[in-house]
């Protein structure tokens, strides 16, 4: 009998990543919440994310990752992560402080509620930054095929958007 030559043939390995990935995404939402406090914060509970579900795209398949979370959606994920963190400085602003001084956020009291809460916020945008952004750059990855030559080529548009074959 002859080995199974992909991952997806695997039953063991798909068992087993079938158990980690929920313990892996958890734990990136842990690093998340909880990297005010210790280490950690928004960039690496976005790598961890992001790794968590790369490892469900390798076990699982691309496809079934883009029922999950589409190309669009990265796309759209990018720009709003980048955007609650602009909106969390632009909102000190309108509250008389400096760009991104959260002790604007809270005036009624010292300002540590504030700190606190803008922390979180802007922790929070990065961390849905970077898990898009590297699940966008892993749908680059994943949608190029070598042609004829070895050269790769460009993905079919269809595919891009997550719609075609990859």
């Amino acid at each position: 009998m002859r080995p199974p030559s992909r991952v997806r043939e695997m039953p063991i390995l798909r068992v087993v990543a079938r158990a980690l990935v929920p313990v892996i995404l958890l734990f990136g939402l842990y690093v998340q919440f909880h990297g005010d406090f210790g280490p950690g914060g928004g960039f690496q509970a976005g790598v961890i994310f992001a790794a968590g579900l790369i490892i469900f795209a390798l076990t699982f398949g691309v496809e079934a990752l883009r029922q999950v979370v589409s190309v669009v959606l990265t796309e759209r994920l990018m720009a709003a992560g980048v955007l609650l963190y602009g909106a969390v400085g632009v909102l000190a602003m309108f509250l008389g402080g400096e760009f991104l001084n959260y002790t604007a956020l809270d005036p009624l009291t010292t300002g540590h509620h504030g700190q606190h809460l803008g922390i979180i916020a802007i922790e929070l945008g990065v961390g849905i930054a970077v898990a898009a952004t590297i699940m966008r750059v892993y749908y680059a990855f994943v949608g190029r095929r070598p042609n004829g030559d070895g050269e790769p080529r460009e993905p079919a548009l269809g595919a891009e958007q997550g719609g075609g074959a990859s």
